[in-house]
């Protein structure tokens, strides 16, 4: 895992968390507070989340072969996924249970200075946790908002955090204003209700997490900063005239995949476009590294043909996020050229990670 995948931020709230779950543990063995019981399931949820997302940094890295030609890159999004779905969820329906329980069969909290002692331990350690992952997150979120930063981070692990981090800060100061109440007035309800609100609280920072990852596993185009940046360096004015059109594909956090369709000189040597294209990856490489994978493939643009619909790279409807067309005639870009309108002086090209043969015209950046 890059140190964009915030490793550091991962291991500070692995090793929060174990110690705070080891703690809230012991105080609910003394005390009987159902809120401590919630919030050491939390915890040691917490830890597990953290465990899910070192083991994905770790599978990621492997190396691309027959069978998966792109990689492993997104493993990171799977267990961001499990991270969501299952801990979350298990540990939000498991506080939710343990405040109804509490709420129907309210009891005294007992030795009252274990939990109150334990939350503010565990606030302390948590808060130092959280600003770790601000710190990391501050490196890579630029100008953008934290809202926006959570919904637009390509890297699944920082966003986790955070909110992971965020939600036990607010259910430690729910735990401890649920506990603090219920001492307050010898009534054990409140302490149920802290339990209740926590586990809401889990079960809405898991909803807010599927979303989010679910919309990175089904694949999503480079930010519009880097789509302008590759746009801005295929095109040279000489040998490449234009984009036709273009989609863009992350492969994983630090690896995007790059397709498009440009448009070259028609009086140009099958040798002048294949060195035009090698020099516009270049080009792409050097302005945006993470562009790993790249197919450009050469037609001739008509604009007469382009503004009857006709021409094969016609622009009708181009998706403004990433610039690829959509109207009619547009042949379909999934990362290999199969468009018979393509020049054919290029020469064909053969995919270096599985050996097929590809269609006229296309580059293949291998991995």
């Amino acid at each position: 895992m890059s140190a964009s995948g915030g490793t550091k931020a991962i291991v500070a709230a692995l090793a929060a968390n174990l110690s705070i779950a080891v703690a809230k543990f012991v105080a609910f063995l003394f005390s009987g507070s159902s809120s401590m019981l919630a919030e050491s399931v939390h915890s040691l949820a917490d830890s597990g989340n953290q465990g899910l997302l070192l083991l994905g940094g770790k599978r990621a890295q492997r190396e691309a072969t027959p069978q998966h030609p792109f990689g492993y890159g997104r493993e990171r999004y799977i267990y961001a996924f499990l991270v969501s779905i299952v801990l979350f969820s298990v540990g939000g329906m498991f506080a939710v249970y343990e405040g109804y329980e509490k709420i129907k069969h309210p009891h005294a909290i007992e030795a009252w200075y274990w939990p109150v002692g334990v939350l503010v331990f565990a606030i302390i350690a948590e808060a130092f946790s959280f600003r770790t992952a601000i710190r990391e997150s501050n490196e890579t979120r630029g100008n953008r908002s934290w809202t926006e930063f959570v919904r637009r981070a390509k890297a699944p692990e920082l966003p986790v955090v955070l909110l992971e981090d965020l939600g036990a800060l607010v259910g430690l100061i729910l735990a401890l204003g649920g506990v603090g109440l219920a001492l307050a007035t010898g009534n054990g309800v409140w302490d149920g209700i802290g339990t209740l609100c926590i586990g809401i609280l889990l079960i809405v920072i898991a909803i807010v997490l599927a979303a989010e990852t679910k919309s990175l596993l089904l694949g999503e185009s480079a930010g519009i900063e880097d789509v302008e940046k590759i746009k801005a360096s295929v095109v040279d004015g000489d040998t490449v005239t234009r984009i036709i059109h273009m989609r863009t594909l992350h492969l994983g956090p630090e690896e995007l995949l790059v397709a498009a369709k440009i448009a070259v000189r028609h009086d140009e040597t099958a040798a002048e476009v294949a060195d035009a294209i090698n020099a516009a990856e270049n080009r792409i490489r050097e302005a945006v590294p993470i562009a790993r994978v790249i197919y450009l493939e050469p037609d001739i643009y008509d604009a007469e043909s382009a503004a009857n619909g006709t021409n094969p790279g016609t622009e009708t409807g181009a998706d403004p996020a990433t610039g690829a067309g959509t109207g009619a005639g547009a042949a379909p870009l999934t990362g290999t050229g199969t468009g018979t309108d393509a020049a054919p002086a290029a020469g064909a090209s053969t995919d270096k990670a599985t050996g097929a043969g590809e269609g006229p015209s296309t580059k293949d950046s291998g991995h």
